[in-house]
């Protein structure tokens, strides 16, 4: 009976509070202590969801600014973000100017020789010359393929030249007697037959001849052909890290055709760096031609000193102080040894001594050897 008239008293106080009894102000406050007990959890969720908002996520623009890649290039030199870290360590062609005149008259000589060479229309046209390090290059190159590995005679080093499958079947096709407007039938999966290669290298040797031509007038280059390869891997000239210079050709003939690329490492130009950094065909880099001919006609005129050595005799510097006049030195020369002919330290050539007239003469046995020619001038 006492439980139930303690349950009886805690019920009616719980309603006379929630119906305003009890002085009359106990609902407004457990209203606004409810409120305020809200406000806080909603403020709580405010802050929440500001600190979530602080992470947001990049958009695609900032995430292109970043990594370096711009839609909107058009290939220049100015990189950043990461795309600049990687081709840091690329070399741009466009520090080596005169390469560009080479290969526009490479295209030009490549236009005559093989259309005198395929007796049919032939367009070569020069896409584009890029730098890239040599192991992406042959990362990337589409197989089948022919890979014609050349060398640079005068420049001790080597190249490689790529000519795809559509060029090859083309070249074959119109070699052999293809009709014109049909299209040249591949066969994929099978390895390139003798004949195949063997017209390929004859075309091959046509372009390496007329790169000897495209470089002549800088330098006299022979480009001879070393192997051929359809394994990238074998056809590794350079370290994969190396930077390289890559060339990109199209050659039409009419509705067939193809790409050949030239890959030139670095090393393989380094020895006509001075010549491929000129703004023009024949710079001087501030040489004058007017003071070179001055320099050179003074230099002719130029009087030089020049001994005749019979013998050379060491002495002790006592004696050298003792002798007197009419003194005799015996030397190790005989009349018919050879006298040397000496300009200050430097020995010029060997003659023999003799007498014309009342005058001592000298006959050259030898002539001036080139390297003694170096030594004077750097004298």
């Amino acid at each position: 009976m006492d439980e139930d008239a303690d349950q009886d008293a805690m019920a009616a106080a719980w309603e006379a509070e929630m119906s305003g009894g009890g002085g009359g102000g106990g609902g407004d406050a457990f209203a606004a202590e409810w409120e305020a007990m809200v406000g806080d959890e909603d403020g709580a969720m405010q802050i929440t969801a500001s600190s979530v908002g602080a992470e947001r996520i990049l958009n695609q623009d900032e995430i292109d600014s970043l990594l370096g890649f711009d839609l909107g290039d058009d290939g220049g030199d100015d990189r950043n973000g990461i795309r600049g870290i990687v081709n840091s360590a690329l070399v741009s062609y466009e520090r080596l100017p005169m390469l560009e005149i080479v290969f526009d008259r490479l295209v030009r000589l490549m236009t005559t020789s093989l259309r005198n060479f395929t007796s049919d229309n032939v367009e070569v046209s020069l896409d584009h010359i890029s730098s890239i390090r040599f192991g992406d290059y042959i990362n990337s190159i589409p197989l089948p393929a022919v890979l014609a590995v050349f060398r640079a005679e005068e420049l001790d080093n080597y190249g490689l030249m790529t000519v795809d499958s559509n060029l090859i079947y083309s070249i074959v096709d119109v070699l052999l007697g293809g009709r014109r407007g049909t299209t040249a039938m591949r066969i994929e999966g099978r390895p390139y037959t003798t004949i195949e290669r063997m017209l390929v290298t004859k075309m091959i040797d046509v372009v390496l001849d007329d790169m000897k031509q495209a470089f002549k007038p800088l330098k006299e280059v022979s480009f001879e052909l070393d192997r051929i390869e359809t394994n990238p891997r074998f056809a590794a000239i350079a370290r994969p890290a190396n930077a390289a210079i890559m060339v990109k050709m199209r050659i039409d003939m009419e509705d067939r055709g193809g790409r050949v690329e030239l890959l030139l490492p670095y090393a393989t130009l380094e020895p006509i760096r001075k010549m491929l950094i000129q703004q023009f065909m024949g710079e001087k880099f501030g040489r004058d031609n007017i003071w070179e001919g001055h320099l050179a006609t003074e230099l002719w005129s130029t009087e030089m000193q020049v001994e005749a050595v019979l013998d050379e005799l060491p002495l002790p510097l006592g004696r050298l102080l003792n002798l007197k006049v009419g003194e005799t030195i015996l030397l190790n020369a005989s009349p018919d040894s050879k006298v040397q002919l000496r300009c200050g330290d430097v020995h010029l050539a060997k003659g023999h001594m003799g007498r014309v007239n009342q005058s001592i003469g000298l006959r050259m046995s030898e002539a001036i050897s080139n390297k003694t020619r170096k030594e004077l001038l750097q004298g």
